[in-house]
């Protein structure tokens, strides 16, 4: 992007990046913008009850390359006069202007304003600093955060108006559906580091700046300086002191959390390496003031922060931001310190009543809500930055009782992980104990009730266990949770807790919630780690798990099966003994929708023939009416006969009939025909093997077969639409017929045959004189 924003480049240039942008971008292996995150865990998803209806609203959903902001970026121009002033001149304002619209181009005081998508405008910020603008990046940084200071300002106006005229209705939506912090192109960034590039004491990195810095004296490459103000700077105001609130703008703006392992990481990591510059600079009363103006404004702000009183149940979590903030205003606003960390204790993801609110993305939210949070990749490192954040909280409240009662009853109410509730019962204990020679007897009190709470695992083991079997026959909606519960306090405990509730999972799960919640985190890296498992354990635990699979994939194979071989990958007896269970199920237990979901994934491991049975089989189960053209089982037969055709002829001519028995919508015949006509059957296995051989032909089996069943679907489909058939509809179904007649064409007397249906429905449909007329006119 800072490429094809050069403000100066020629057209032509511009064309020829756009060019080539264009064809990297069309190569198969271009990586996404997202990092690729539908196939990162592809056995994840599958675990979950919706699983698949989520992960199918993610694929529809077009996909960013990396290629994708730059090729858009060449849209982009610096043409506008607004713009052309605000980078060129500091003197550049309008004190007549009346600041009363959302896009004033300048603000009460007559400074310029610069409305564009943040990213965006920010992304010009960064291509003025790249081709040796830094005067004119540093003019539109100041312009961009005077813009979003003002945003944040109306805002708030906003927000308490609202909650005037309806003081009952929670207000959750947000106003940036796009995070700032994690971005690809970074924004927050850039402008934090335009604006510490200027008042940094280096000449050299920062040419146009020498006249500011001649008079002041060395100090430590660390240090930074408050220059003058800029014309569009408060009183008191610098460069640094703004850098430092846009970063704190930035991190508090409330954002969903991304999908995907590869974005929920980038906004973890790009959260802390902020906060970590912002660490470097040693706050004093100008600082602190903006500390306290930003705490205020996102704890008032509603729906645009990240801190206001409700938030979305799926928005980033505020912990690492609000452990920054309380750490820094502790030494000079204790209660409002309190307060941030306090509000930023919440993990509403986890909380089953948490509100959905009114977000403007219900593909994406409302379809995934219920059982999200699982595809919250970076939860236990959230979960973790939420535990220090509650023990930074414990350790500066000791030997304040009040204090102390309220952080416990936070923990109380927002930590879910028994881990981390017993790590801050010991926290508690060691503060209590170890830091005076008298114990602090509150905080004995806090160690107690956080362990009393966490009751240690072992006994939640067995309690929860006993809830298990007495909720086992009479589901509720709780279950899922409780499940995930026992699983943690069988992870603490340790190996044999984990091995003892599989042994026994048919007194405490289903067979779903064994295959998908228990075994599959059995399995998982993190237990593995967090157990330090050496191979023997590893290797029993997999057994067991192994074990339970398949005792589940016999018990209910259609929810399962696809779990059992999944967890069954790495051990062949254990595998093949998993997909016989399946070929078992087949003809009675399973729908087609089914079989093609593990046929698919039989094909994606590198099993064709096992894919093709199945495919087989589901065939078997399917049945497609004449006018079901947009059925969704199409795409499913489509990649059937694809896999058939690449395996060879003798598969081919094997599917062939059962598509034939199945299959009497006549546009799908006709596609499934044509497409076995291009190439040769096996001519690219998929395991690259080739085949010399001539392509088939469609006088002999097994596609005469397939044209006669096509030919017959389009006479069929004919007669059934010219029962119904409005006047609205007959151009549609003139288009209809010539495509029946290119099938024909296929046939050796295809000719004779159309002309012989044609003359057919003339002398049948002679009382539809119009649309016979029709028929004339385009095939005689």
């Amino acid at each position: 992007m800072c490429i094809v924003l050069n403000p100066h480049c020629k057209l032509e240039q511009k064309a020829s990046w756009l060019k080539q942008l264009k064809k990297w971008n069309g190569v198969d292996v271009c990586p996404w913008e997202d990092g690729n995150h539908g196939s990162e865990l592809p056995n994840l998803t599958n675990a979950l009850p919706q699983g698949a209806n989520a992960n199918q609203d993610s694929s529809n959903r077009p996909h960013r390359t990396v290629f994708t902001r730059a090729i858009e970026a060449c849209d982009l121009h610096w043409q506008d006069s607004h713009l052309q002033h605000i980078i060129s001149s500091d003197l550049y304002t309008n004190y007549c202007y009346h600041d009363n619209t959302e896009n004033s181009l300048f603000d009460s005081h007559g400074w310029p304003l610069w409305h564009e998508h943040v990213p965006t405008a920010c992304a010009r910020v960064d291509a003025l600093r790249s081709h040796g603008y830094p005067r004119e990046a540093l003019r539109l940084a100041i312009a961009i955060v005077n813009t979003l200071r003002r945003q944040q300002q109306k805002e708030l106006e906003m927000f308490r108006t609202q909650k005037k005229e309806l003081p009952h209705k929670s207000i959750t939506s947000i106003t940036n559906l796009e995070g700032w912090v994690g971005h690809p192109l970074d924004p927050v960034g850039t402008l934090f580091s335009s604006l510490m590039e200027a008042c940094r004491i280096d000449d050299e990195s920062f040419p146009g700046f020498s006249d500011f810095t001649e008079s002041l004296g060395q100090c430590k490459s660390l240090e930074y300086q408050r220059l003058p103000a800029h014309k569009f700077l408060e009183e008191g105001e610098s460069y640094l002191t703004l850098a430092v609130e846009v970063a704190l703008i930035g991190l508090g703006q409330q954002r969903i959390m991304p999908d995907g392992l590869y974005t929920q990481e980038k906004v973890c990591r790009n959260e802390e390496q902020l906060i970590s510059k912002l660490q470097e600079i040693e706050l004093d009363d100008t600082l602190v003031k903006i500390f306290r103006k930003q705490a205020v404004f996102l704890l008032e702000a509603g729906p645009y922060s990240g801190l206001g009183e409700i938030i979305h149940r799926e928005s980033v979590p505020m912990h690492t931001f609000a452990k920054y903030l309380f750490t820094s205003l502790l030494p000079h606003d204790a209660e409002l310190a309190y307060k941030i960390a306090l509000r930023a204790m919440r993990l509403l993801v986890l909380e089953s009543t948490a509100p959905t609110g009114d977000l403007t993305r219900p593909h994406h939210i409302a379809s995934v809500v219920p059982n999200r949070y699982p595809r919250w990749f970076t939860l236990s490192h959230i979960e973790s930055q939420q535990c220090e954040l509650a023990s930074t909280m414990l350790t500066a409240a000791k030997g304040d009782v009040r204090r102390l009662e309220t952080v416990l009853e936070s923990i109380q109410k927002n930590i879910h992980s028994s881990s981390h509730i017993f790590k801050l019962a010991q926290d508690a204990f060691k503060i209590a104990t170890l830091m005076d020679s008298l114990p602090d007897i509150t905080l004995l009190k806090v160690s107690l009730e956080l362990g009393l709470q966490d009751n240690l695992p072992k006994h939640l083991v067995i309690l929860s266990s006993q809830v298990m079997r007495m909720t086992l026959s009479t589901l509720n909606w709780r279950r899922r949770e409780m499940v995930r519960w026992l699983v943690t306090c069988a992870t603490e405990v340790g190996v044999y807790a984990l091995d003892s509730i599989m042994q026994s999972w048919f007194t405490l799960f289903t067979p779903t919630e064994a295959t998908s919640i228990v075994a599959t985190t059995v399995m998982s890296n993190s237990t593995i780690v967090r157990l330090h498992l050496d191979c023997h354990q590893q290797e029993k635990l997999a057994s067991s798990a192994r074990t339970l699979a398949l005792q589940c994939a016999m018990k209910d194979p259609q929810n399962c099966a696809l779990s059992a071989l999944t967890l069954c990958e790495k051990d062949h007896i254990a595998f093949e003994t998993a997909y016989q269970i399946v070929l078992d199920a087949a003809t009675t237990g399973m729908s087609y929708t089914q079989l093609f979901t593990i046929a698919r994934y039989m094909e994606h491991r590198g099993y064709p023939m096992r894919a093709y049975k199945l495919a087989t089989l589901a065939m078997t189960h399917l049945n497609l009416s004449y006018n079901q053209d947009t059925h969704p089982a199409i795409n499913d037969v489509l990649w059937a006969c694809a896999l058939s055709h690449s395996l060879g002829k003798n598969e081919l001519a094997a599917i062939i009939p059962l598509v034939v028995k199945s299959v009497k919508c006549a546009t799908v015949l006709s596609d499934i025909l044509r497409r076995c006509t291009l190439t040769t059957p096996g001519m690219v296995g998929l395991h690259g093997r080739r085949n010399s051989g001539k392509l088939m032909s469609l006088d002999k089996a097994p596609l005469r077969q397939l044209l006669d069943a096509t030919i017959g679907a389009y006479i069929n489909t004919t007669h059934s639409r010219l029962t119904h058939i409005s006047p609205r509809h007959y151009s549609e179904f003139i288009e209809f017929l010539s495509k029946a007649r290119e099938t024909f064409l296929m046939a050796h007397d295809g000719h004779i045959q159309f002309t012989q249906f044609i003359d057919n429905l003339k002398q049948i449909y002679k009382g539809k004189k119009k649309l016979m007329m029709l028929v004339r006119e385009r095939f005689g």
